[in-house]
């Protein structure tokens, strides 16, 4: 498997891991004012702004792929922003239709915010963090009786 490839899929898992410990952070200290805002509200921001605020959150990640050489570096940048946008699209998504996102049993971060959980269920593009560090619940979640929409799945708020 060439360098970049092989970077690329580490940044992303990297990227993911980033995301569910952030996340996990913004429970306790880590910007936790202006997160429980995010609870209250229980809304997304957009895709390009939870876009942005994942880069910023993670951005001293990125670079960390030059070190072995510049093919690793652009491929674990590229799989960093790769998750960055995949993380923030999975976010938006689960505010606005959360049974749209057929890659999970149940969406862990919408089950999140619809019961409060504050000690549990982080991860929001995947749930896989959740399950390997103990802080995934299983509570029960109904799928909202809509049929299933491919064209839906573009139709939430991009800006």
């Amino acid at each position: 498997m060439p360098v970049w490839l092989t970077a690329c899929l580490i940044g992303f898992v990297v990227g993911s891991l980033a995301e569910y410990w952030g996340h996990r952070a913004m429970h306790t200290v880590l910007l936790k004012k202006k997160h429980a805002e995010h609870h209250r509200d229980n809304d997304g921001q957009g895709w390009f702004w939870e876009f942005v605020d994942y880069v910023v959150g993670a951005g001293f990640l990125l670079p960390v792929g030059f070190i072995h050489s510049w093919e690793a570096g652009w491929g674990f940048a590229a799989g960093g922003l790769s998750y960055a946008a995949f993380a923030a699209y999975s976010h938006q998504l689960q505010h606005e239709f959360p049974e749209l996102c057929f890659w999970m049993i149940r969406p862990c971060h919408a089950i999140h915010h619809d019961n409060h959980m504050w000690k549990t269920n982080f991860g929001i593009g995947i749930d896989v963090w959740d399950r390997v560090f103990g802080t995934y619940q299983k509570v029960p979640w109904q799928r909202p009786d809509r049929p299933f929409s491919l064209l839906r799945m573009f139709r939430i708020k991009w800006i």
